[in-house]
């Protein structure tokens, strides 16, 4: 079952992490946290931990984030995790991953498994959809 919905982010705050080998690359590697809040479909907010390689003045490298969903998927309400990731060349997102982490789900949503994915509007609107099953 395809849910959609679009989301904002709040929050969004630079994490301070110590590697335990400091290698310095091409591209600037960061974590920071933030948080979702998602209208449509999909309704709630989810925990983000976020870590990237990138630079923004050509706006490229790549991302990945572990999420923690609160609220509702098509009315069924419950929590779960789920892990996405993309990369980006400044112009188009690729090697794109998103995935329901599996035994993750509570409530209405205990059983929920599947995929999904994120796409940006030219205008900065975020849009997400989950291919969920377990959700009966």
């Amino acid at each position: 079952m395809k849910i959609i919905g679009t989301f904002t982010t709040r929050d969004f705050k630079p994490a301070v992490v110590t590697p335990a080998a400091n290698i310095l690359t091409g591209l600037a590697t960061a974590v920071a946290t933030m948080e979702k809040h998602y209208c449509g479909q999909i309704e709630g907010r989810s925990a983000t931990l976020f870590s990237s390689a990138f630079d923004h003045s050509v706006v490229k490298g790549a991302y990945c984030a572990l999420e923690s969903f609160e609220g509702s998927l098509n009315g069924k309400r419950g929590k779960f995790n789920f892990i996405h990731s993309a990369a980006t060349d400044g112009k188009n997102r690729t090697n794109e991953f998103f995935s329901i982490v599996d035994g993750s789900g509570t409530d209405e949503l205990r059983s929920i498994s599947g995929c999904g994915g994120i796409s940006i509007d030219p205008d900065g609107t975020h849009h997400i959809w989950f291919e969920a099953d377990g959700l009966s």
